[in-house]
Parts: structure tokens; C-alpha cells; sequence
């Protein structure tokens, strides 16, 4: 085997990812205070073709050299709007018809690998602040929460791997 060299790995141009068709997936980040963390969900978002990523709230916006180091210029590519109420984002998403869960642990929550995905269906994914999560008013304005289950001691995983995880899962369950 061989490691392939930048250049041969065939990725799209900035305007080539613009006019690409994007996964119905839209990732909302809320109160999120660690701009590496804002970076690497920037990054995570082009590589599957995330529709558009919400920053809300204390969350940090582009350009900052801060998000840029984890981002590595994925604020150029993915498409990204700041609103500063959480809340308002939710209900003008649900008015669009998208589906929308918040990745928390809460009582009645679907565990990830449980998730079904409904065909021609776009899905909007909350993810709240390293120490607080997701806000008990928001989780209560969205249409149900997604739980990535754990095993260990601790009782969450950083931001940027939670999304990561949830939304390479939804992009699989989108595939087949």
C-alpha cells in the first residue's frame, strides 16, 4: 500500500462543493465556546456535504484564526449563517419542514444506532454547549433527541466527536 498524495485524491474545488448537491442534513451549534471544537464540525461538514451549519448564541463566527486552524478552510465551503436565538432557529426550521433533533442525553431519547432516517426527509442537529449541552428549551422545541450511547465513566464526548459520529451515521442510514 501506498499513501496517496493530496493531488490524487480527487476533491472538489470551492465552487464544485458549492454547486454540489448537499446531504438534507443542517447542523446547529449553540453556546459552543471552544472555537477548535466550531473548526473541526466546520470540517466534518464539508467532508460529508453538510447543507449548512447554524452558529448560535456565545458561538464564535468566521473568519477567526482560531476556527481556521481545525477548519482548514472549510468556512469557505460550507454554507453557515450566526443567529443569536437558539430557539428562533428551531422554530423557523420546523416552519421549513425539517426535522429536528437535538443531540442530548435526556428521558426517551432514541439511541443513534435506533435512528431511522425517512427518505426525502432533511434533519436539522442541535448540539449545545461542552459543559450545559443542549438547553432544556430547546430540547422541548425539537421534534425528539438523539443519544449516542456510552460505556465508560464519563458522561459525554467532546463536541466536535459527537458530531462527527452522528453525522457520519446519518449519512450511512441516508446511503442505503
Amino acid at each position: 500500500m501506498r499513501k496517496l498524495e493530496n493531488k490524487e485524491l480527487e476533491r472538489k474545488s470551492i465552487t464544485d462543493f458549492k454547486e454540489a448537491k448537499k446531504t438534507p442534513v443542517i447542523i446547529v451549534l449553540d453556546d459552543i465556546r471552544s472555537l477548535h471544537n466550531i473548526g473541526s464540525v466546520f470540517r466534518t461538514a464539508d467532508a460529508f456535504l453538510i447543507e449548512k451549519i447554524y452558529l448560535c448564541g456565545i458561538t464564535a463566527i468566521p473568519p477567526n484564526k482560531e476556527i481556521h486552524k481545525t477548519a482548514l478552510g472549510a468556512t469557505e465551503t460550507v454554507s453557515w449563517e450566526y443567529q443569536k436565538d437558539i430557539l428562533e432557529v428551531i422554530e423557523n426550521l420546523k416552519k421549513e419542514n425539517v426535522s429536528v433533533f437535538a443531540i442530548e442525553q435526556v428521558e426517551n431519547s432514541i439511541f443513534l444506532q435506533d435512528f431511522k432516517v425517512e427518505k426525502n426527509k432533511k434533519y436539522a442537529l442541535i448540539f449545545g454547549n461542552e459543559v450545559y449541552g443542549v438547553s432544556q428549551s430547546a430540547i422541548e422545541l425539537c421534534d425528539g433527541t438523539i443519544e449516542i450511547p456510552q460505556l465508560g465513566t464519563k458522561h459525554s464526548l467532546n463536541i466536535s466527536v459527537s458530531a462527527g459520529i452522528v453525522v457520519w451515521d446519518l449519512f450511512k442510514k441516508m446511503l442505503s
